[in-house]
């Protein structure tokens, strides 16, 4: 297994630069592992592919403000300040753009507190040591970031959460989760599918491509996930049912997925930590039965993850088909249901 085996070509006009209004119009690709069958549809026809008992599990994490301006002290060139990681209540692993950002050097955030650039992490990451909390400045002055191939998103900031956020956290959205409406939601509780939350904190390194040759090489990024009781108990419910879990999206495929090894008589219990679960082609799951995703970067380790679940060639050959039918790629882009 080589990292060249999850390449493809993608023009740039394929990367939706804009979400689809509304969130349910997205497109909808339906793909049965079983015999490979692809169908085409729209996202709020999904119910016509699940079943009462069904359990969807959704990510409800909120992207928090994580971008700031800000200028040089003394100097005043401009810099860039992007929290990935908080260390403790004033120091936050980031991104600086900007040059000299070396140990010591002062920054200004723009309508914010002062900084301190105290560690080189390598690459633009940084340690950076606020003189308050920056978390006072969010509302003020952040700026949710988008990820770096959306170029000139200007529209609602909020098309960029999904409809079932509530824990502040994330540097990037749960992108699967975007396709659905209230009305939607609603529809699918009448049809008697069930919904429940896990969090996980999703952090930019979801964007970043295995550079490695052989992909088992690479080590992925680690991100704080929690699984509540409430959850662990439909979870758990659902199986003994003999229905389905539906993982919508890759975050909640990890966080589900890091929870089986804390299982108990293979039950699911309340479970919360830092999972580094890096699922490659060979992977058995034990939790997720279908899952609900967004197409996705080449030789990024999510398509690694929908090639474990439904076969490297499998996963191409819709995207090849994808492409052919105009299907909007990346985190505004469209959707595949995967059973």
């Amino acid at each position: 297994m080589k990292t060249e085996d999850f390449s493809y070509e993608l023009p740039v006009d394929f990367i939706a630069q804009t979400p689809a209004e509304p969130r349910d119009h997205s497109r909808l690709m339906v793909l049965d592992r079983a015999n490979g069958q692809i169908s085409h549809h729209r996202f709020f026809e999904i119910g016509l592919f699940l079943r009462p008992g069904d359990l969807l599990v959704a990510n409800e994490t909120r992207v928090f403000p994580a971008r700031f301006f800000g200028s040089k002290l003394p100097g005043g060139g401009k810099v860039e300040v992007l929290l990935l990681r908080k260390i403790d209540a004033l120091v936050w692993e980031c991104l600086v753009g900007g040059s000299g950002m070396k140990p010591g050097r002062e920054i200004q955030i723009t309508d914010g507190p002062a900084a301190e650039i105290v560690a080189d992490l390598g690459g633009a990451r940084r340690l950076v040591r606020f003189a308050r909390p920056i978390e006072g400045a969010f509302e003020r002055a952040g700026h949710v970031p988008l990820p770096p191939y959306i170029r000139a998103y200007q529209g609602d900031p909020e098309r960029y959460q999904t409809v079932f956020n509530k824990s502040l956290g994330s540097a990037a959205a749960p992108t699967a989760g975007l396709h659905f409406t209230p009305e939607l939601l609603a529809r699918l509780e009448q049809q008697g599918i069930r919904l429940a939350k896990i969090d996980l904190h999703v952090g930019l390194d979801t964007f970043a491509p295995v550079t490695e040759e052989d992909p088992e090489t690479h080590q992925i990024h680690k991100e704080w996930c929690t699984l509540g009781e409430e959850t662990a108990r439909l979870i758990n419910e659902t199986k003994a049912n003999g229905d389905r879990v539906i993982a919508v999206g890759t975050t909640s495929v990890r966080t589900l997925e890091s929870a089986a090894a804390y299982s108990r008589d293979g039950k699911l219990t309340a479970w919360q930590g830092e999972t580094g679960l890096y699922i490659l082609p060979g992977y058995h799951f034990s939790v997720v039965d279908a899952m609900i995703t967004n197409f996705h970067l080449p030789k990024s380790t999510l398509l690694m993850l929908v090639s474990a679940f439904a076969g490297r060639e499998t996963m191409l050959q819709a995207y090849e088909i994808a492409k052919q039918e105009g299907y909007r790629f990346f985190s505004f882009g469209d959707a595949m249901l995967i059973f």
